[in-house]
């Protein structure tokens, strides 16, 4: 099973109150379900893949309206052949659109009014039906983070965004193909929205995988980091070899300032050791501390030293 076959699985576990089943179940019918006039009237036709879904959806239609329904699966025909739910209402159609203001007066209505969802918990239940309808979100493994609820109404694709921004959640809106999709990029938001929707187990084991995730991630930073400074010590130390070699070629240590001909000598003689190692070796073999910055200090004139003979060799 998918992660997005399990957060839908816990959503539709919950129970909620009356109010909140006719907003989840709002939110349920204005993305899966279609209107058919037969000569009986009304009709309501129910889509999904997702036979927890069609599940949740019937349950509520039976505990607030005790509806004659039909169920049946048909197969997808394409490669994957996935099973396709198909719910079908034959009484009180009319109400239930209107109840759950889909359908008012005026017609069908792109999303409910402001009263609708005048309660939190109605909110986040219909956040919830939003997201057991059409949504999605990319498996915690997965390289990147995402979560998306897709509407074909542009009007209620912003709707679906203004209610999850109530809760601070940055959600954006963009058009793919024949859709508009409510989407989630940042990994805070979605754990946010998870809690928003009920999912808490769901929550806990994406919070899990990326703490771990995270973790990983800076290790290899660190890694990163240690490798890059160890190349650049030993690039140093090359070319610090290079001065100190030069200088022995073409003059010798016989004029150089003693402290420095030790550094020079230690240099040599340890030619993989960092700064701070150098201190330390420095230390036991004269019995002398040295801070690293003094220790650069004394590298620093070798070099200088180097350049001006090398400075004086071009010009002879």
């Amino acid at each position: 099973m998918s992660y997005t076959t399990d957060v839908k699985s816990e959503c539709a576990s919950l129970d909620l109150k009356e109010c909140c089943k006719l907003a989840q179940l709002s939110a349920l019918l204005k993305l899966c379900a279609e209107m058919s006039i037969s000569r009986n009237g009304l009709n309501m036709i129910i889509r999904c893949e997702n036979p927890t879904v069609a599940k949740r959806i019937l349950k509520h239609l039976k505990d607030l309206y005790n509806v004659e329904s039909q169920l049946s699966v048909m197969k997808k025909l394409n490669l994957k052949k996935n099973n396709i739910y198909v719910l079908r209402i034959f009484t009180q159609v009319r109400q239930i659109l209107e109840d759950t203001c889909i359908m008012s007066d005026k017609g069908l209505e792109s999303y409910p009014h402001a009263a609708f969802l005048r309660k939190d918990c109605c909110t986040r239940a219909y956040l919830a039906g939003s997201f057991l309808a059409t949504g999605s979100v990319n498996d915690p493994k997965s390289t990147n983070y995402h979560l998306e609820i897709s509407s074909t109404d542009e009007k209620h694709a912003n709707f679906i965004m203004r209610q999850m921004n109530k809760y601070s959640l940055n959600a954006k809106v963009i058009k793919r193909r024949n859709n508009h999709v409510v989407y989630l990029k940042s990994a805070d938001k979605i754990s946010d929205f998870l809690s928003v929707i009920g999912a808490h187990d769901q929550l806990a084991e994406f919070e899990d995988f990326r703490i771990e995730r995270d973790f990983v991630n800076s290790l290899k930073r660190l890694e990163n980091c240690e490798v890059a400074n160890e190349m650049k010590t030993q690039q140093a130390a090359k070319k610090q070899i290079e001065d100190i070699l030069y200088i022995r070629q073409r003059l010798g240590f016989t004029t150089m300032d003693e402290k420095i001909k030790q550094v020079a000598l230690l240099r040599l003689d340890h030619p993989e050791a960092s700064l701070n190692e150098l201190c330390m070796i420095y230390e036991e073999e004269y019995d002398e501390e040295i801070s690293k910055s003094g220790m650069k200090h004394r590298l620093s004139k070798i070099k200088a030293m180097a350049d001006r003979m090398r400075e004086s060799s071009k010009e002879e």
